[in-house]
């Protein structure tokens, strides 16, 4: 099994685009700070959310360094969603570069 995978460098141009992010990590992480954009479903409840991954379009998944949103990407490329696309680096590699965070429970 190969997960395609960007680097947090890659996402800026890509949020331009207006693609899908999904965010893994838990609501109070979310909170703090999160890519401009991106949804929150926690790691815990992907098994019961694959349908919001499952789309016509690439759906990168983010978390705060990739371990997370590797797992879940792992799981869902399991489940027969192939279209997800880990963001290494995560959150943390994206605001290091100097991206701005949007913070609260809205994208």
């Amino acid at each position: 099994m190969s997960i395609r995978e960007i680097t947090a460098a890659d996402l800026p141009s890509l949020l331009e685009r207006g693609v899908a992010v999904i965010d893994v990590r838990e609501p109070d992480e979310y909170r703090e700070g999160h890519v401009p954009g991106a949804i929150s479903v926690p790691l815990g409840r992907v098994p019961e959310s694959v349908e919001l991954f499952r789309k016509s379009v690439s759906v990168y998944v983010v978390c705060q360094s990739g371990g997370r949103s590797m797992r879940a990407c792992e799981f869902l490329h399991d489940a027969g969603v192939t279209n997800v696309i880990n963001v290494a680096g995560g959150t943390a590699g994206f605001a290091a570069l100097g991206n701005p965070l949007a913070a609260g429970d809205q994208a």
